[in-house]
């Protein structure tokens, strides 16, 4: 294939890779904001007649732990409520999770895949370098989905512990505090640094790891290789959104501006250990209310 035929065929293989996540992140993004402005919705008023009297209720069935999505909306449905979670309270707070962490995580990703892309077409190993990405981002998806279940635990146990409010923030200025403070030290430690690093250098990271996959399962472990790390860079930042609120938008929104801006800057270290600091003090502050 000559230079100039192969480089057509580079960029046809892009934008539909870059095509395919734009449509995924919009999709995701979407469906957050979706929720986000359900919740954000006042309930719908009592019809005429019915008693607004708390006490009509029937309290014999309420458990201040958890949550019940049976004949509720949508924003009744992801705040805390009153009875304990079914499995499909469960399996509705996964999917919320692991859609928001797909329209947070794919604009970061982006880069690695368009490059894995090119590099399988050059190499000429695979005649669907296409297809080897998409099992590739699977096996980013994989870990991503494997957090998201780890993240409705830790809401489902926050809600029966009765420390969530209505819009799914903590109300326990200490735990706010604690995690701000986690979260920022984490910031600096080794740990993040090494993650970051790969997730900043996506050259290195393929030619640490065997390079371009043509084999589905290969490119689904390299994948969650990758995932791993994006997971090492982000999970604290993830864990914020107890303390600005699970389906506050803004919150969502400056978390994955922030995620995407230390993978992507050549400045990502400093952004990252500069939030830290941030992170440490607002967290100090918060505890110091308290006192």
């Amino acid at each position: 294939m000559g230079d100039t035929a192969l480089e057509a065929v580079l960029r046809r293989d892009r934008a539909v890779v870059m095509a395919a996540l734009v449509v995924i992140a919009v999709l995701a993004w979407a469906y957050t904001l979706w929720l986000a402005i359900d919740m954000a919705m006042p309930a719908s008023p009592m019809p005429a007649g019915a008693s607004g009297d708390i006490a009509a209720m029937d309290m014999s069935n309420m458990d201040m732990g958890g949550m019940d999505m049976a004949g509720m909306d949508v924003g009744a449905a992801v705040a805390p409520g009153f009875r304990a979670w079914a499995p499909a309270d469960f399996a509705f707070i996964f999917t919320m999770w692991a859609v928001m962490m797909v329209g947070m995580m794919t604009p970061s990703v982006a880069p690695l895949l368009l490059l894995y892309a090119g590099i399988g077409r050059r190499a000429q190993a695979d005649g669907r370098p296409i297809a080897s990405t998409g099992w590739f981002f699977t096996g980013c998806l994989t870990v991503w989905i494997v957090f998201s279940i780890a993240a409705t635990g830790a809401q489902w146990l926050l809600g029966r512990l009765a420390l969530l409010n209505p819009s799914m923030a903590t109300d326990s200025t200490i735990l706010g505090g604690l995690v701000l403070i986690a979260a920022g030290l984490y910031q600096w430690t080794p740990v993040k640094g090494v993650c970051l690093r790969q997730c900043q250098g996506p050259i290195g990271f393929l030619m640490s790891h065997g390079g371009f996959r043509s084999a589905p399962l290969g490119a689904i472990r390299l994948g969650v290789d990758h995932g791993l790390y994006c997971l090492g860079c982000c999970w604290a930042l993830m864990a914020l959104l107890f303390v600005g609120g699970v389906m506050n938008i803004l919150w969502i929104a400056g978390i994955a501006i922030l995620v995407l801006l230390e993978k992507t800057a050549t400045s990502g270290p400093l952004i990252s250990r500069i939030s830290g600091a941030l992170m440490v003090a607002a967290g100090a502050w918060l505890m110091s209310r308290a006192l």
